[in-house]
């Protein structure tokens, strides 16, 4: 455990007989308990991070907030726990807007945003009651136009410019982007916004990507909303990073992002402005692990690992490239080490969790655990060839208590029509 020790969770340690604990828990006994895969949660982690954000932001500037981007979790247990810590909820459909409502986040500390928002998704906020909903082109002005029967407080997004150093497919803050109002059409859009007697224009919003480990990017982006005129309201989106492997850069603290903003925000937006951030992977990620069933190994020119999970519960390696450090649980000393390849059972060659990797001589039956899976994971998780989705378990003091249950074969079955 020393070495993987950074990536686990923070409650990680070991037991009085060697073995590995999250939460309290022994995570082997949990495994028997729960089966694989099995995405484990540390409850404890999860609430220190939420506060270490808030309080990074409101030691700096007291109108903060921390809306979670629940895109990056989208469960109600998970959000229920960040919202008891005082985390807002940000949301991009009537969908995740019903899983924050049942966590029971308040509405007015609910926002939505979304390039694409649909009438259902916009009548659902509006019938909410939500604070705030985060116009993303004129054609969604129009929609609001058409529905709104009571003042809703909106936001517009803008797009910065700004290309922020991380895989393509998270950039979303530069000139080619598909999200946001480009600059020169954001006067437009804010006389659009003020014509109309049921919409009360509260700020601007930016967001220029996810997995970002370098500040100067979120400074950048706050100076080009200066450009547009003085607001009561910002929201500057979410997108710090956060460390994956061992080799991996370490990512920025919740207190070098602060300070970083809001000496930026003190500049160009001043010191009385409500300032909102939506971080969802910085969050959740680092409270994950996921665990697995080595269920066949391969050993040759190449050495294979293949699990019982892959594609269908965490897809970051194939969309975006993500690597990640794996272990083998509770492995005796004694192994050693070998270069891996940890796949799932998947029929694709492109089913690969980790490339290759130090593994301590795999076999059979041994559990392979993965840190850093609380993010995105459990969002992209799927049923193809028929795979069933996996449990999420909260592990805390001592008590492992499910919060989403594996899927039944009675659920791959339950929308299909004969």
């Amino acid at each position: 455990m020393s070495e993987i020790g950074p990536l686990l969770p923070t409650t990680a340690a070991l037991a009085g007989d060697g073995r590995l604990e999250i939460g309290g828990c022994v995570v082997a006994d949990v495994v028997e308990e729960f089966g694989t895969p099995l995405l484990l949660i540390d409850e404890a982690a999860l609430r220190e991070q939420a506060r270490t954000q808030l309080a990074a932001l409101r030691s700096r500037h007291g109108n903060s907030d921390v809306y979670f981007a629940t895109k990056a979790f989208p469960c109600p247990g998970i959000i229920k726990i960040l919202a008891d810590e005082g985390c807002g909820a940000d949301v991009v459909s009537a969908g995740e807007l019903l899983f924050a409502l049942t966590a029971g986040v308040a509405p007015e500390r609910i926002l939505m945003h979304g390039n694409a928002k649909s009438e259902r998704d916009l009548q659902a906020a509006l019938d909410a009651q939500i604070g705030l909903i985060v116009i993303d082109g004129f054609d969604e002005i129009d929609r609001l136009e058409r529905l709104a029967t009571k003042p809703q407080s909106v936001l517009l997004r803008v797009n910065p410019g700004v290309d922020a150093p991380t895989h393509e497919a998270m950039a979303t803050g530069h000139d080619g982007s598909k999200f946001g109002i480009s600059g020169d059409q954001i006067g437009a859009a804010i006389e659009r916004v003020n014509s109309i007697p049921m919409l009360q224009l509260e700020g601007l919003h930016a967001h220029i990507g996810s997995q970002i480990l370098e500040l100067e990017p979120f400074a950048r982006a706050v100076e080009k909303l200066a450009g547009y005129g003085q607001f009561a309201t910002y929201d500057l989106g979410g997108g710090l990073g956060v460390r994956y492997t061992l080799a991996g850069a370490p990512a920025p603290t919740p207190d070098d992002y602060a300070a970083t903003l809001i000496k930026a925000v003190h500049e160009h937006l001043g010191s009385d402005c409500r300032i909102i951030v939506e971080p969802g992977r910085s969050l959740v990620a680092a409270a994950g692990v996921t665990a697995y069933s080595a269920e066949t190994v391969k050993r040759g020119a190449h050495n294979f690992v293949a699990v019982n999970g892959g594609m269908g519960d965490n897809l970051e390696p194939m969309l975006y490239g993500q690597r990640f450090e794996p272990f083998v649980l509770d492995a005796p000393a004694e192994r050693t080490a070998q270069e891996f390849a940890v796949v799932g059972p998947h029929c694709e060659s492109g089913d690969r969790l980790v490339g290759t990797s130090p593994l301590a001589a795999p076999e059979v039956g041994d559990t392979i655990l993965i840190p850093v899976t609380g993010a995105y994971c459990y969002t992209l998780a799927n049923n193809y060839n028929g795979s069933r989705r996996p449990p999420v378990v909260l592990l805390k003091d001592g008590n492992a208590r499910e919060i989403v249950r594996r899927e039944t074969d009675d659920d791959l079955l339950a929308r299909q029509i004969l």
